[in-house]
């Protein structure tokens, strides 16, 4: 069982990523928003942000 955790745990890592911890600062980023408008990160200093993702599958239209 152990032999299967290991790698499958290194390629989480490797493809995601570390995990962020509570309270850390958040790495830059940016993301497209539906209207194709390209907002980063930096855009938000100072303020307080929620970013929500959700499965296009599963929203109206």
């Amino acid at each position: 069982m152990i032999n299967r955790i290991i790698p499958i745990m290194f390629l989480n890592i490797l493809l995601f990523g570390s995990n962020l911890r509570v309270g850390s600062t958040a790495p830059d980023f940016q993301l497209r928003n539906q209207d194709g408008i390209l907002h980063r990160l930096d855009d938000y200093k100072g303020k307080k942000l929620v970013v929500y993702f959700f499965p296009k599958a599963e929203t109206p239209g």
